[in-house]
């Protein structure tokens, strides 16, 4: 079956992937508890750690009354993780005025459910224990960094190839106007 220890899941899952799993079921329903589940909810919060990317996130603001109506109606936590899934959408389709608050807002929801508690660039750079034999964050950075500049000297050939190299190692590679950035995969 269907048991697996804490210790045996932290080996190849972060732990907020875990505690998302867990609080998408509502206490009184039966939990169906996989690691397809568990990968489920690293892709939730790999979008919620998206949304709060590259924005220079506050505390201290209060979560928004949607999400404690939530949990004061019986701890319904599926009603207050589709108000993060709100909000995250709110984040990502601000402007560059409007999407530090609109992170905020996330980001101080989210807290509540203990989530989104890491910066989100050491999030997209987790790597489980047993894979931490790979390339370590200084070499891709170093890989990186060569790819932008053969982009730049338009070396299309040497840039998809370094993007080769990066994904047979785990690392997705995401260009956008700010620059190159990358995530474990």
């Amino acid at each position: 079956g269907n048991f697996y220890t804490v210790h045996d899941l932290l080996q190849e899952f972060p732990g907020e992937a875990i505690r998302l799993t867990l609080l998408k079921t509502h206490y009184r329903q039966p939990l169906d508890f996989t690691k397809d589940g568990i990968r489920e909810a690293k892709a939730e919060l790999d979008g919620f750690y998206g949304a709060l990317r590259g924005v220079p996130v506050t505390d201290g603001n209060d979560a928004p009354a949607a999400l404690m109506d939530a949990l004061c109606d019986d701890l319904n936590t599926p009603l207050a993780i589709s108000q993060l899934h709100s909000l995250a959408a709110v984040a990502n389709k601000a402007d560059s005025a409007a999407k530090p608050a609109a992170a905020a807002a996330l980001k101080s929801a989210a807290s509540v459910l203990g989530l989104l508690q890491q910066d989100p660039e050491e999030w997209f750079k987790w790597q489980p224990p047993a894979k931490a034999g790979g390339l370590s964050d200084a070499e891709i950075d170093a890989l990186i960094a060569e790819r932008v500049a053969a982009r730049q000297a338009k070396d299309f050939a040497r840039a998809d190839e370094i993007r080769g190299i990066l994904t047979a190692e785990g690392i997705a590679v995401e260009d956008s106007a700010e620059g190159a950035t990358w995530r474990r995969i």
